[in-house]
């Protein structure tokens, strides 16, 4: 499956997620907008994973992907990040609205209500990440991406470390360092599916990948176990409740990803690194990867927004 056809499968993909997160919490029920969360989270991440595909090649004489070449799609896609971000901006003025919102109610939700101004906040990231990248592309230009990555990253964290964790001791730390090892895991493979082409780039990039997406791993199995934990308050809750069951079908699935990842260090990163792999073999095995990670992506979204 080509890069761009996985990129479109993710698409599918994370509302599929949402859907069982639903199915998995009845009669509790996930925000309507959880759909359109995933995807933002989706096209957030790939933004950064864009960032992190500059800083993967940053000491190669001549990088697989231009450093040029990378601000177009960090444009297009940080334009469709910010505007699902308003569009979820939008949605939650509406429900708190009494009536139809208007402009007048609208401004008083991002100015004076904490979910309304971090909302805000983030659709401006977004939008201004949009906007650099595109006068990177207009310019040609060879700068940095680590400012971008930094907003982008701002933008990725607001929202989550701003919700229930935030009231325990240390839980902002620890959902700020879930949600960048799911960036981390997620981004940067798209990125290679999205630009690198032949087997020489794969051969490269692929084996220093494996090693960022080994720590993201680690990482999220510690914060999740320790967020669940601290969520549930207790064993029984995780077939008990809506929140423990799309939980454990959400554990179950990054376990699942994290052997599949396992299998594949074993075979496909030392075969793309002796070029025995062909760019056809890793799109395909990329494309699986990233678009089992939507699904997931799709629960988390889903419990995010499950009381």
């Amino acid at each position: 499956m080509p890069g761009g056809r996985a990129g479109t499968a993710c698409l599918v993909a994370a509302p599929a997620g949402v859907a069982l997160a639903w199915l998995l919490a009845t009669p509790e029920a996930p925000d309507p907008a959880a759909a359109v969360r995933a995807l933002s989270d989706l096209l957030g991440s790939t933004v950064l994973g864009l960032c992190v595909l500059s800083w993967l090649q940053r000491d190669d004489r001549r990088p697989a992907v231009p450093h040029a070449r990378l601000w177009r799609p960090l444009s297009v896609t940080a334009a469709a990040w910010a505007a699902t971000e308003l569009i979820l901006l939008v949605a939650a003025a509406s429900e708190v609205a009494v009536g139809a919102l208007t402009p007048a109610a609208f401004g008083r939700f991002v100015g004076g209500i904490s979910v309304g101004q971090v909302g805000a906040a983030t659709v401006l990231c977004a939008a201004a990440v949009a906007v650099a990248a595109a006068l990177g592309h207009r310019s040609d230009s060879t700068r940095s991406v680590t400012p971008v990555a930094a907003v982008a990253a701002v933008a990725l964290l607001a929202r989550p470390v701003t919700g229930h964790m935030s009231a325990q001791v240390l839980g902002s730390v620890l959902v700020a360092a879930h949600v960048l090892a799911a960036a981390l895991w997620f981004g940067p493979l798209v990125a290679m599916a999205w630009l690198l082409r032949g087997r020489s780039p794969w051969a490269t990039l692929l084996p220093r990948y494996s090693t960022l997406a080994w720590k993201c791993v680690a990482v999220l199995a510690v914060t999740g176990i320790v967020d669940g934990a601290v969520a549930l308050g207790g064993p029984g809750a995780l077939v008990d409740t809506g929140y423990g069951r799309i939980l454990l079908a959400k554990a179950v699935a990054l376990a699942g990803l994290a052997a599949l990842g396992w299998w594949w260090r074993r075979t496909w990163v030392p075969a793309a690194a002796t070029h025995r792999a062909t760019e056809r073999e890793s799109l395909r095995r990329s494309a699986i990867e990233v678009v089992a990670l939507a699904v997931v992506f799709g629960l988390a979204a889903g419990l995010a927004t499950t009381g």
